[in-house]
């Protein structure tokens, strides 16, 4: 039932009434087929009615336990009053989805506000986890605007091979690396394949899924905790079914993003990234969120947050033993939060329709070497840094937290790749030029070239790792793994593929990398450099119809967060609601 003390809504105001209500004909035929399904009209009539969009799928590891799941959140929004209508979209399995999931992750957002906008509905809950899905569903709420709670599937349980813990990602990459070396039998390989994933759930390390849930908790979009909670435990259930509660008041209270958001909101997502240790992927992914929501970040917030706010988050792949399960044990997001609270805009509301600093006042931290004191930090700066240069006029993202210290300023003769499978050949041959001073360049990867796969962790050859080279300096304008780590620059904007600076490198030239200064510099004169622009011919398109003809016409570059241009809030006047005749 409606809490009686609450200003807001009153049946007849519900956007769903715009189907249900009238004495027309049009109603007739919206209630007739509802009572189609065998439900009576005191199931929907006058209650609101709450999307659940869920992104379960066959194919999503990460959202297995979402068939379940969705049934909590329907028990909770009927105990408050509501009716649930679950609405499926699109999975975008991180692991099986290829090319990359990233081309599909607009897609998430034009279906998710297009569901919304086109159904009877009055409140959404958004069901995701793996990676592109967090942004994609709230890229679309966003625009639909509609009262929404994000509910996060959860980290999995850590892994296990023969008594040592794995991280997902950031084990496998260590390990292959192990096995091209010859130092990692094939037995002991498979053995790892069968324990490093050992329950439903996101990465378990503070990869990209792991940094957007707790993003979506830090602007204010989940209830307090829910983000660090494992997927197979009894409180991820509980929270599940307070999600389908909440929401439900809040159509009544008309908590909408609108009035949800503020800058304060997105201050509070970048310190606390910063402070967690966050995936490389995080810069995208709240560029585009905010503006949709018309409060726009761009990559020089992140970096000003990372001079200020030092890694606490003693998680995997920067921090140094732990994984999302001790995290949670530890106090979670809200202890990592009442940790930091003096660089935290405290008032900024969230969904609960309590303010952040009320939702950490009580919290505590139980073990303050998984969420450090701010004295302690597993790395003084925060996780990202952004270098600017001729090279890289809008911009290179580093992840100086994961990065051997003796990369970080660094000049090195660049090794050149234009595309994945040259480079994929090329690492893997005992007669490679190459030391471990050298600078790996890959590119075509980037939005317009490749769709930004997650290519940016180019592998070292392996001739080097038997020689114990363990980083070495990559260079590319696709993106990297979360869960990954190393010497790599990513998201070169502008990309190669429209021509770019780092489409003029040349094999053997020198590269300047700074990341105390914030610079990259290519060591080439600028009339050479001119010339080289002269001679160079664009690519031919990648796509020539389909949805990847529209995704390489309409897509934005890395540092503008790789919308499509049309869907961005300043683009054009607001959709109305749909017509009902």
């Amino acid at each position: 039932m409606r809490d009686g003390a609450s200003p807001g809504k009153a049946p007849q105001d519900l956007r769903s009434a715009r189907w249900f209500a009238k004495d027309d004909f049009r109603s007739f035929g919206h209630r007739s087929r509802v009572l189609q399904m065998g439900y009576a009209p005191q199931d929907f009539i006058g209650k609101p009615v709450i999307a659940i969009v869920n992104t379960w799928s066959d194919a999503n590891q990460c959202h297995t336990h979402f068939k379940q799941r969705v049934e909590d959140v329907k028990r909770g929004v009927l105990q408050a009053g509501g009716w649930p209508m679950e609405l499926p979209a699109i999975s975008l399995s991180e692991s099986l989805v290829k090319p990359t999931s990233m081309l599909y992750r607009n897609f998430l957002a034009m279906e998710t506000e297009e569901l919304l906008r086109s159904h009877p509905v009055d409140g959404a809950v958004l069901m995701g986890g793996c990676d592109k899905t967090t942004p994609g569903l709230l890229m679309g709420a966003l625009s639909m605007g509609l009262p929404c709670i994000y509910l996060p599937a959860g980290p999995m349980l850590r892994g296990n091979w023969r008594g040592q813990v794995l991280g997902s990602g950031s084990d496998a990459f260590k390990y292959w690396d192990e096995r091209r070396a010859g130092r990692l039998s094939a037995q002991a390989w498979a053995e790892m394949e069968a324990g490093i994933a050992r329950s439903h759930g996101t990465c378990m390390t503070m990869g990209t899924a792991a940094t957007m849930m707790g993003i979506a908790e830090a602007l204010g979009f989940t209830l307090p905790g829910a983000s660090s909670i494992p997927a197979p435990d009894a409180n991820h259930v509980r929270m599940s079914a307070e999600c389908g509660r909440r929401i439900v008041q809040m159509v009544w209270d008309d908590l909408t993003p609108a009035r949800l958001l503020s800058a304060g909101s997105f201050a509070n997502a970048i310190a606390v990234a910063m402070a967690m240790g966050c995936s490389t992927n995080a810069i995208i992914h709240l560029v585009a969120i905010s503006r949709r929501a018309g409060l726009p970040v761009t990559l020089d917030d992140f970096d000003a947050a990372s001079r200020h706010v030092g890694v606490i988050a003693n998680i995997r792949p920067s921090g140094e033993r732990y994984l999302m399960e001790d995290f949670f044990y530890a106090g979670g997001l809200p202890a990592l939060m009442k940790v930091m609270a003096a660089k935290l805009d405290l008032g900024a509301l969230t969904v609960n329709g309590r303010t952040l600093g009320e939702n950490i006042a009580t919290a505590e931290v139980f073990d303050d070497d998984v969420i450090r004191p701010l004295d302690r930090a597993i790395y003084a700066e925060g996780a990202l840094a952004v270098l600017r240069g001729n090279l890289a006029p809008d911009g290179v993202v580093i992840k100086p937290s994961a990065v051997a210290p003796h990369l970080l300023r660094h000049t090195g003769r660049a090794l050149v790749f234009d595309d994945y499978p040259s480079l994929k050949a090329a690492v893997d041959d005992p007669g490679l030029d190459v030391t471990g001073d050298d600078i790996l360049v890959l590119r075509n990867a980037g939005p317009k070239g490749a769709g930004m796969p997650e290519w940016g962790m180019l592998p070292i050859p392996t001739k080097l790792l038997k020689a114990g080279v363990t980083d070495m300096l990559r260079l590319s304008d696709a993106r990297m793994s979360g869960t990954s780590y190393g010497g790599c620059l990513l998201h070169c904007s502008p990309e190669a593929f429209i021509g770019g600076p780092l489409a003029l490198v040349k094999t053997g030239d020198l590269i300047t990398v700074d990341v105390p200064a914030r610079r990259i510099h290519l060591e080439v004169d600028d009339a050479e450099l001119a010339e080289r622009r002269a001679a160079w011919t664009p690519p031919p398109p990648r796509y020539e119809r389909g949805y990847g003809w529209m995704f390489g016409r309409h897509i934005l570059q890395a540092h503008e967060g790789c919308d499509f241009d049309f869907l961005e809030t300043g683009f054009g006047a607001s959709v109305p609601e749909p017509v009902i005749y």
